[in-house]
């Protein structure tokens, strides 16, 4: 039963790392959408949203039948939740990608004014998220705790470019007012990326909560910081 145990738990952590790697590839394409304008890369991420959505539904459902069936506790329990959890903000994520994809698809222009895409730090806002990704998984894999809470730092990042980008974008429209629309839309993909930040903070509390069994979102430390997070979660 132990061996049955543990090899349905690897399969569970698999199946959360195919997910995150999928999620990972839509935001870095939805990159390349915005950076290039590019309408078919858009649509392929759109496309793919469908495999996201059927991956959170199988993960949720495994977590499920796992705690029907073997009724887990301690380290096993704070897996499987932290796995459910991990996987709820890996789909909103995936959302945001297609959300931002959906810009992409819908805008009319073609190209991007690269000084604009310079000052506003718009790759190094993708970047950013992606890097956090990618840290974050590995601390996941490597069960490093240390790793996962210092990916929230990053974070803080993210939200000094995304609070910069407001002014920038309301400059550059005003002088160049047949892109309002255009600036409009960047103004949500950062908003975007700023939620994703907050999404991955989530998900590092996640990480510790499992490896050292700590909350950390409930420490005096964080208040603020999760205070911050739950403004900006909950939509699109």
């Amino acid at each position: 039963m132990v061996k049955f145990i543990e090899s349905e738990l690897m399969q569970l952590r698999s199946e959360v790392y195919q997910m995150w790697t999928l999620v990972y590839n839509q935001m870095d394409q939805a990159r390349l959408a915005v950076l290039g304008l590019d309408k078919d890369i858009a649509q392929q991420v759109i496309v793919r949203e469908r495999r996201v959505d059927a991956y959170e539904l199988k993960i949720d459902s495994d977590v499920e039948d796992f705690i029907a069936l073997y009724t887990p506790v301690a380290v096993d329990l704070r897996f499987v939740l932290a796995m459910l959890k991990i996987n709820n903000d890996l789909e909103r994520i995936g959302d945001y990608a297609d959300g931002i994809a959906r810009f992409v698809r819908d805008s009319e222009g073609s190209v991007l004014d690269r000084s604009l895409v310079e000052r506003l730090q718009l790759n190094e806002m993708f970047e950013g998220v992606l890097d956090m990704m990618r840290d974050l998984q590995q601390s996941l894999i490597d069960e490093n705790p240390v790793k996962a809470t210092s990916v929230m730092d990053k974070d803080d990042t993210l939200d000094r470019i995304k609070a910069a980008s407001t002014g920038i974008l309301v400059d550059y429209a005003s002088s160049h007012t047949d892109a309002i629309a255009l600036c409009m839309g960047l103004a949500g993909v950062f908003r975007k990326l700023e939620r994703t930040g907050d999404h991955l903070t989530n998900i590092a509390e996640e990480i510790v909560f499992f490896i050292d069994a700590k909350v950390l979102k409930h420490t005096s430390a964080d208040t603020g910081r999760q205070s911050s997070a739950d403004g900006h979660v909950t939509g699109n």
